[in-house]
C-alpha cells in the first residue's frame, strides 16, 4: 500500500492512496494518513483513483479520519474511478453519505471548498 500527499494550495492537501486497502495495506499507512489528514490542512482530498481494493478495515480509517476532521472544522472528500469496484464498494456501504465522493479533480476541489 502506497501513501503520498501534497499541499495543492494553504488550505488543500491532496493524499494519494495505491494499492489494496485491505489489513495489511491499511495498518501500513494508517499512522500517515491520520497524520496527513490531521494537518494544518483544514481541507483534504483523498486520491483513491490507485486503490484496486478496500476492505471494511479501509473504510474504518477512512470514515474515522474524515469524522475528526469535521470535528475541527474541516472537510474530507473522496476522488474516485467511476464505476470502480472500489466506488461501489463505498456506495454500498454508504460511506458516500458520510464523505462526499467525486470523479473527478475539479469537482473534488470545489466539493472540498463548500
Amino acid at each position: 500500500m502506497g501513501i503520498e500527499f501534497e499541499d495543492v494550495s494553504d488550505e488543500i492537501r491532496r493524499v494519494t492512496l495505491s494499492g489494496r486497502l485491505d489489513i495489511q495495506g491499511t495498518s501500513e499507512i494508517e499512522l500517515k494518513f491520520t497524520a496527513y489528514a490531521a494537518s494544518a490542512a483544514r481541507r483534504i482530498i483523498v486520491d483513491m483513483t490507485k486503490v484496486n481494493f478496500l476492505a471494511s478495515i479501509g473504510i474504518r480509517a477512512i470514515i474515522t479520519n474524515a469524522k475528526a476532521l469535521q470535528m475541527k472544522g474541516g472537510k474530507m472528500v473522496l476522488l474516485v474511478t467511476p464505476s470502480s469496484t472500489v466506488e461501489k464498494t463505498l456506495e454500498t456501504t454508504g460511506v458516500d453519505t458520510v464523505v462526499p465522493m467525486f470523479s473527478d479533480n475539479d469537482s473534488a476541489v470545489a466539493g472540498v471548498l463548500e
